[in-house]
C-alpha cells in the first residue's frame, strides 16, 4: 500500500532513521511494516506559535499489507496509487523535417532548456548568445565591478547562464507543471547540483555553483548534437507573407524557418528590432524600487528567534509586503539573498541598475531584498507617430538608470543611502563603513526614483520592517534603483506559443513576458521547444 503523508514535523537535529519512526508514529503502525519512505517535500516551519523551528516533510511511504491495518483519520494522510514526484519527462527522437537549423537565441534558463529538448529529440538546434562564455563573462565582469570596465555584449545581465548567473539561483516557482519542473531540476542535478532542490521547498543553487552547472548544462547540450555559439548577436529578422524565413547574426544572415527567442527581458534592442520588424507587442506592468541591506544577523534573529546560527537553519530569507491604501501604491520584496551581496548591473553606457547575489554557502555578513512598487502602462502610455514605434516602459526605466549612473559618480559606482536619510530627506555626506558593496557613493535617491515611488516606498519600507521582530531601522541602506525585476512588454504569441504575428517565431521566458524567475523561464522554454517539435512533426 503507497501513503501519502504529509505534515510530518521533525527536529532541526534529526536523522534518517527518525523519519521513519515519525511515519509510523503518524501511521500508528510498527516501523518494521514500513518497507519503503520517499521524501518529497522538506520545508522549515519557523511559526512564532512553535517553541522551536522544525522541519515539515512530506513523504511517499509503502507498507505492508497486514491485518487490522486501516488508515488513520487524518487529512495530512492518503492513500496515492502512483508515486510522486513524477518520473522523467519523455523526450522522443523525433523526424526532423526543417529545411533549416531550429535557432534557440540566448543562453538563459529558457533558452538552455529548450535548446536541450530540442537536442535530445534530434533535431541539432543551434544556440547562440551575444555574450561570452562562462569563464570569459566571469572576467569581464570582475573587472566591472572592480574597475567599472563595461563590454556591452557580455556582463551582469548578458553571456552564458543569463542574467540569473550572477544572483542566487533561486529555484522556487508558483508554476503547476510538476513534471516541467522536476524535469529542469533533474538536469540541474545531472550538472552537478545537490539533490536537495528536489525535495527542498526553496532551493538554490548560489552564483558559484550555477557557473559549473552552466558550463555541464552547455555541454549536455552540445553532447546530444546541439550547437552553441557565442558572442553572436541578434540584430534583425527576415519575415516574408508573414513566416520567419531568416535571422541576422552578427551582419549575416542565417536561414531558419523556426527560432525560439529567449533574448531575456534587458535585450531592449530585441524589443525595439522587434517592433520596427512589425512583431506585435504589448506594454504590461513591471515594477521598480530600490535594493534594500541588513545585517544578516538580525534577519536571522528576527526568523529563528534563539535558534539563529544552527547549521540546518543557515541563513534565513524574508518576505515581506505591503498593501496599497487611498495615498499609495503596494510595496513588495523580490529576489531576496540571504547571506549575500548587493551588485551592480549594466547593459548600455552610461546606465545603472541593481541586483542582489548570494553563493551557495550564503555566509556573508548581510542580506539584501528588493523593495518594489509596480508601475503600470498608463505611468508611460504607448504612442506612435506612424513612422517611429516607440518604447516608452523602456525609456522609463532607462531614465531612472541614467540618473543611477550619474549619482553613483558616473562610473558605475551605486548610488546609495541609509534608510534614515531617505526617509527624512536629509541624506548624510558619507555611507556606513560596514557594507557589502563597497563601490557605491552617498546619493539623494529622490533624485533618481520617480515621485510615486519614493512615497510609496517612504510609506511601506517602515511598516513592512515593523513585522521582523528586532530589526533596527538604522541599520537598513538603500541602493537604487532596482529596475529590471520584469519586462515591460510582452511578445504576442498564440495558444500554440507562436508570435501572433510571424509564424516561426517562438518568443520564450522573461523577455516574452510570459516568465519570471529562473524555473518558470525554465519550463517556458521547455514548451517552447515542445511547441516546435509538434509543429515539425506534422
Amino acid at each position: 500500500m503507497l501513503i501519502k503523508i504529509r505534515q510530518l514535523l521533525l527536529p532541526l537535529d534529526y536523522d534518517d532513521k527518525d523519519i521513519r519512526a515519525a511515519a509510523a508514529a503518524k501511521l500508528g503502525c510498527s516501523e518494521s511494516n514500513i518497507s519503503v519512505i520517499k521524501i518529497i517535500r522538506r520545508s522549515i516551519d519557523a511559526r512564532k506559535r512553535r517553541e522551536a523551528p522544525v522541519f515539515s516533510i512530506t513523504a511517499d511511504v509503502e507498507i505492508k499489507e497486514f491485518n487490522g491495518f486501516l488508515l488513520p483519520d487524518d487529512i495530512d494522510i492518503e492513500q496515492i496509487k502512483e508515486e510522486s514526484p513524477p518520473g522523467e519527462l519523455p523526450i522522443r527522437k523525433t523526424i526532423n523535417k526543417a529545411k533549416n537549423p531550429v535557432v534557440v537565441v540566448g543562453a538563459g534558463p529558457s533558452g538552455l532548456m529548450a535548446a536541450l529538448i530540442l537536442a535530445e529529440a534530434g533535431f541539432s538546434p543551434l544556440l547562440i548568445e551575444r555574450g561570452a562564455s562562462v569563464k570569459e563573462r566571469t572576467l569581464l565582469v570582475s573587472e566591472f565591478w572592480k574597475k567599472g570596465k563595461l563590454d556591452c555584449e557580455s556582463n551582469v545581465l548578458f553571456g552564458e547562464g543569463g542574467a540569473g548567473l550572477f544572483s542566487d539561483g533561486k529555484l522556487t516557482s508558483r508554476v503547476k507543471s510538476r513534471m516541467r519542473t522536476y524535469r529542469f531540476l533533474q538536469t540541474l542535478v545531472k550538472c552537478g547540483a545537490s539533490k536537495d532542490i528536489l525535495i527542498d521547498a526553496e532551493p538554490h543553487l548560489g552564483s558559484d555553483l550555477l557557473r559549473e552547472i552552466v558550463q555541464s548544462f552547455r555541454k549536455l547540450i552540445e553532447s546530444n548534437g546541439g550547437e552553441v555559439q557565442f558572442n553572436s548577436r541578434l540584430e534583425g529578422i527576415h519575415i516574408e507573407k508573414k513566416k520567419l524565413t531568416g535571422i541576422i547574426v552578427n551582419g549575416k544572415e542565417i536561414e531558419t524557418e523556426y527560432c525560439i527567442l529567449a533574448s531575456g527581458h534587458s535585450a531592449r534592442d530585441i524589443y525595439r528590432m522587434l517592433a520596427e520588424s512589425g512583431v506585435m507587442l504589448e506594454p504590461k506592468s513591471f515594477a521598480a524600487g530600490v535594493r534594500l541591506e541588513l545585517p544578516q544577523e538580525r534577519i536571522d534573529r528576527a526568523q529563528w528567534g534563539s535558534f539563529a546560527g544552527h547549521p540546518r537553519l543557515g541563513a534565513a530569507p524574508f518576505r515581506l509586503t505591503f498593501k496599497k491604501d487611498n495615498l499609495h501604491r503596494a510595496c513588495y520584496t523580490f529576489c531576496m539573498c540571504p547571506g549575500g551581496t548587493v551588485i551592480s548591473c549594466a547593459s548600455s553606457n552610461s546606465a545603472l541598475t541593481t541586483n542582489g547575489m548570494s553563493l551557495s554557502n550564503r555566509s556573508g555578513k548581510f542580506g539584501n531584498a528588493a523593495f518594489l512598487v509596480p508601475v503600470d502602462p498608463a505611468d508611460y502610455p504607448f504612442y506612435s507617430d506612424g513612422i517611429n514605434v516607440y518604447l516608452p516602459g523602456i525609456e522609463f526605466q532607462e531614465q531612472m538608470e541614467h540618473l543611477a549612473y550619474i549619482a553613483g559618480g558616473s562610473d558605475y559606482s551605486l548610488p546609495a543611502a541609509p534608510l534614515s536619510g531617505f526617509l527624512s530627506k536629509k541624506y548624510p555626506d558619507i555611507l556606513p563603513e560596514n557594507r557589502s558593496w563597497k563601490r557605491s557613493r552617498p546619493a539623494d535617491l529622490h533624485n533618481i526614483l520617480p515621485g510615486f515611488i519614493c512615497e510609496t516606498l517612504s510609506a511601506a519600507i517602515p511598516r513592512m520592517l515593523s513585522l521582523m521582530e528586532g530589526i533596527v531601522p538604522e541599520e537598513a541602506l538603500l541602493y537604487a534603483s532596482e529596475t529590471r525585476s520584469s519586462s515591460p512588454y510582452r511578445i504576442l504569441r498564440n495558444e500554440s506559443g507562436e508570435s501572433v504575428s510571424v509564424s516561426g517565431l517562438f518568443p520564450s521566458g522573461e523577455g516574452a513576458g510570459y516568465s519570471g524567475g529562473i524555473v518558470s523561464s525554465a519550463i517556458d522554454g521547455i514548451r517552447a521547444a515542445e511547441a516546435v517539435i509538434h509543429s515539425l512533426s506534422k
